[in-house]
């Protein structure tokens, strides 16, 4: 029976069977974690995490038998991907499953901001309709969002919103062959011309605040931001402030910086609707995400293909 240890809070449905089949180390319940390791690091060989966590190089200069890490996540830049690529680790995550749910959520924030829904709720219990009506918002028909990575969570909100008469466009490291969308290189002129900019590419240093307040100010006054991918990706100080000076029209987010730390001053905004990452938040998917996060550890330790290799690991 092979030790593994756990570096993330993890649901039953996950935690279970792998107590059921792995020697389960948790080293994120763990009090004393330095003893944990000195017991027990030396016979560790498979590493769970969940997708947002961080796992630094020192945790895994400390598991010599380490052989793969399964992320319980579609995202692993909490994972050093350099350092795992030279120590020759194997690293897996959970694709596909989440991505229905994740671009649902996306297309619900665009709602609820760009028409204005959860202010609106807000509107009708503090019994404001009895007195004012309502103010009138924007139609969605005829938008134009730009969507920052067309992956496969980026593609599945691109089909929704195309199919409710929203204009698409994408920018990303390239353009892709074979999509009805239209490619801008520029994320500042992808911003500029967007109505709606919705943030759904990979976390990590490569793409940390890679949404600033260039492309915040390029967006402007009636534009919108959505972001359901990473809190990193946004510059947060830069997106608060424009939100503070009227410089952004609204904004719509599952992710942020320092979760489930909010900043203060977004939790006093109409225009801005927050939500507790709960992008997969299903019981389908996450059982979904867990069966899959086991599905990888049991094929290695097995020795079978991996489900679902991290490619630039493969």
């Amino acid at each position: 029976m092979p030790d593994i240890l756990v570096t993330a809070p993890l649901p039953d449905f996950l935690d279970e069977p792998l107590k059921r089949d792995y020697r389960c180390h948790d080293y994120h319940r763990s009090s004393h974690k330095p003893g944990l390791l000195a017991a027990e690091g030396a016979r560790i060989r498979g590493l769970v995490q969940g997708g947002g966590t961080l796992t630094p190089e020192s945790l895994l200069e400390a598991l010599p038998s380490l052989e793969i890490i399964s992320v319980f996540g579609v995202g692993y830049d909490g994972v050093p991907v350099d350092y795992c690529r030279r120590r020759g680790l194997k690293v897996t995550n959970t694709p596909d499953v989440l991505t229905d749910d994740v671009a649902d959520v996306a297309v619900g924030l665009v709602l609820m901001t760009v028409r204005g829904f959860a202010h609106a709720d807000r509107f009708v219990r503090a019994g404001e309709w009895t007195r004012r009506g309502f103010p009138l918002t924007r139609k969605l028909a005829g938008c134009k969002a730009g969507i920052l990575g067309l992956g496969r969570i980026g593609k599945a909100i691109a089909q929704r919103l195309a199919s409710m008469g929203v204009a698409i466009a994408y920018t990303g490291r390239n353009a892709q062959p074979g999509v009805p969308y239209r490619f801008v290189p520029d994320l500042v002129a992808l911003a500029q011309e967007s109505d709606v900019l919705i943030v759904a590419c990979p976390g990590g240093p490569a793409t940390r605040n890679l949404v600033g307040a260039e492309v915040i100010a390029a967006l402007g006054k009636k534009g919108t931001l959505v972001n359901i991918a990473r809190g990193s990706i946004v510059d947060e100080p830069a997106l608060v402030a424009a939100l503070e000076a009227g410089a952004l029209g609204a904004a719509g987010l599952d992710v942020f910086v320092d979760e489930p730390n909010v900043p203060a001053a977004l939790l006093a905004m109409d225009n801005v609707v927050l939500l507790p990452h709960v992008g997969s938040a299903t019981r389908e998917t996450r059982q979904a995400m867990g069966d899959l996060c086991k599905a990888n550890l049991d094929a290695w330790f097995a020795g079978r293909p991996l489900p679902t290799p991290i490619p630039e690991l493969a």
